[in-house]
């Protein structure tokens, strides 16, 4: 996609690394609180794992507030729980400010949780949200967050946060997810989509050369976006530049 940049690492390791170094530039050029949504799965997990070894000083994590971009509907601590994860990687390890940790309420009723996340999104970055960063992964059907291939997520232009019905293999059959809407996602300033594994390689040269509206992260078209993939998921976009 034109005006998208990707990057490509040798390793899952080198590209959650260059995520941590692309994280920090961005905290530090921010003025005042720096406002990150995070995501799950197996990319950010290093990512968080590769923070919390590089300490407190590394980032002024006094000056950033954590967000979520979707969650799944299990308490925070449920395995499969987005904000456990990140939780047990990154926020306990660290020690970070719980005031400065705004977790997705997963185990309330979808649609009341979805409207009071949207509400202290609102309450907390305007109208509407902007967020300074969002790190987004991209499954092998294509979506982002938690807005799967047919679900109707992908078609809400009006509100922040829903509760998104989907019914994919990828969330063993009907499920409801709380995520963040395509209109959030294009509020964001800067927006890193960490993409590994060979699973996703067909998947992510339709995304990124193929035509538009085929796949939901094609919706994620506002700000500064780049692709942090590693060779097995480029390894059907050519030869490295």
């Amino acid at each position: 996609m034109s005006g998208q940049k990707t990057l490509r690492f040798a390793t899952p390791d080198l590209l959650a690394r260059a995520a941590a170094d692309q994280l920090a530039a961005i905290v530090h050029s921010t003025d005042g609180t720096c406002h990150v949504a995070l995501s799950g799965g197996s990319t950010p997990k290093r990512l968080f794992q590769l923070l919390a070894q590089r300490g407190r000083d590394f980032l002024p994590w006094d000056r950033v507030e954590l967000w979520w971009s979707d969650e799944r509907c299990v308490p925070p601590d449920h395995p499969d729980s987005n904000y456990g994860m990140a939780n047990q990687y990154l926020i306990t390890p660290l020690g970070l400010d719980h005031s400065r940790v705004h977790r997705m309420e997963g185990e309330r009723d979808p649609e009341h949780a979805a409207r009071d996340y949207e509400a202290l999104m609102i309450d907390r970055l305007g109208t509407p949200p902007e967020l300074d960063l969002d790190f987004l992964g991209m499954g092998p059907d294509g979506h982002c967050a938690s807005l799967h291939p047919g679900s109707p997520g992908l078609y809400e232009t009006e509100r922040w946060v829903i509760a998104n019905h989907v019914d994919s293999p990828l969330t063993g059959g009907k499920a409801v997810r709380l995520t963040l809407t395509p209109p959030a996602l294009n509020e964001a300033k800067h927006t890193r989509f960490l993409v590994a594994g060979a699973d996703k390689a067909a998947t992510l040269a339709k995304v990124l050369h193929g035509p538009r509206g085929m796949f939901p992260s094609q919706l994620v078209q506002g700000g500064e976006i780049v692709w942090l993939v590693d060779d097995a998921a480029a390894s059907e976009l050519g030869a490295k530049s």
